[in-house]
């Protein structure tokens, strides 16, 4: 399975844009498609990287061993606390199941108090179109609050993105984890 060329280019385009306003970059620890083309960027632009990843993916050889830091965990649960942990900031691109998974994992934990750290959804293209007006559906029917929808940022640009990142956060320093899609090796 391949995704649209075009989509690791936004994830390269993200990256450079990271790096070139300062941040570094926690990332799930992939090396390849969109995830590997982030992680490469930030590194390109000068940033630090730390990717996260559980064994069986290091098993199957898409392991960014080029990353500053590289954290093998022993499953997907205790590689998402650890971004968790190390992230200023949550940017979801364009991905598929596991990218859905996360962004409302971290969307939730936001909502519910859990943590104060920016959460954003990257949407150039449309792909999350049908999500935001589900989402937006929920709410007209009461099943989520005011307050839990403002913790959601939609975005379609990289600049407009990685602007409600820093408005978010003000003065602090941002380490943001990017969910995207990974798409198996060839």
């Amino acid at each position: 399975m391949r995704i649209d060329p075009a989509f690791v280019e936004l994830a390269a385009q993200v990256g450079t844009a990271i790096a070139a306003r300062g941040h570094d970059l926690v990332s799930g620890g992939g090396s390849v498609s969109m995830m590997g083309a982030v992680a490469q960027a930030v590194r390109a632009g000068g940033r630090h990287t730390v990717g996260v990843i559980p064994q069986a993916l290091v098993d199957l050889e898409v392991a960014d061993h080029d990353s500053d830091e590289l954290i093998v965990t022993p499953d997907m649960r205790t590689r998402k606390g650890r971004m968790d942990e190390l992230a200023d900031a949550f940017l979801t691109l364009p991905g598929g199941i596991g990218t859905l998974e996360e962004l409302t994992e971290v969307w939730v934990a936001a909502s519910l108090g859990m943590h104060a750290k920016p959460v954003v959804v990257l949407d150039p293209t449309g792909l999350y179109a049908p999500l935001h007006e589900l989402i937006r559906k929920l709410s007209a029917e009461n099943f989520l609050s005011e307050s839990a929808l403002e913790t959601l940022a939609w975005t379609a640009s990289v600049d407009e993105a990685l602007d409600q990142i820093d408005a978010r956060l003000g003065e602090l320093p941002v380490v943001p984890a990017v969910i995207e899609q990974v798409e198996s090796a060839p």
